[in-house]
C-alpha cells in the first residue's frame, strides 16, 4: 500500500510537473508572440523615422538642386549678355553712325567732283621738284610745238 501510494503521489507529481510544463510552453510561446511584436513595432518606427528623414535629405538636395540651377542659369544669362553687350558697344565707338556716313559721302563725292575738275584742267600732269632750289617742274611734250607770244607756253606731257 505504501507502494501504491508512493506509486499514486509521483505520478499526480508528474501530472503536475507536464501541467507546469505545459503552462510553461504556452507562456513561453506567448513570451515569443511578445517580443515579436515589440520587435517588429520597434522596426517599424525606426524605419517610419528612416523614411522621414531621407524624405527630409531628398527634398533638401531638390531645393540646392534647384538653387544650384538657378545660380547657374543667372550666371550663363549674365556672361551671355555680358559677351553680347561689349561688342555692341564696341561697334557702336568704332563704325561711324549713319550720319557721320552720310556726311562722308558728301565729303566724298565734292572731292570726286573736284578731282574730276582738276583732270579736266590738267590736273594729271607730272609734277616734281627739280634742282637745288627744288623748284617745281613739269614734263612737257617736246614734240610738240611751242605756244604763246614768244613760244613761252610748251604742251605737258601725259595730258
Amino acid at each position: 500500500m505504501k507502494v501504491g501510494l508512493l506509486m499514486e503521489a509521483a505520478q499526480s507529481q508528474q501530472a503536475l510537473a507536464t501541467s507546469a510544463l505545459e503552462h510553461l510552453r504556452e507562456h513561453t510561446g506567448s513570451l515569443d508572440s511578445v517580443v515579436r511584436d515589440e520587435i517588429r513595432s520597434t522596426l517599424i518606427e525606426e524605419l517610419q523615422a528612416l523614411t522621414d528623414d531621407t524624405r527630409r535629405a531628398a527634398e533638401s538636395l531638390e531645393r540646392l538642386q534647384r538653387a544650384a540651377g538657378l545660380r547657374a542659369a543667372s550666371w550663363s544669362v549674365g556672361i551671355v549678355v555680358f559677351a553680347t553687350v561689349i561688342p555692341l558697344l564696341a561697334v557702336r565707338e568704332i563704325l561711324p553712325s549713319s550720319s557721320d556716313i552720310a556726311s562722308l559721302r558728301t565729303t566724298r563725292d565734292q572731292l570726286q567732283t573736284t578731282i574730276d575738275r582738276l583732270n579736266a584742267r590738267g590736273g594729271q600732269a607730272a609734277l616734281r621738284r627739280c634742282g637745288a632750289a627744288q623748284r617745281l617742274c613739269v614734263r612737257i611734250d617736246r614734240s610738240a610745238p611751242a605756244y604763246g607770244d614768244g613760244g613761252d607756253y610748251l604742251v605737258v606731257k601725259g595730258y
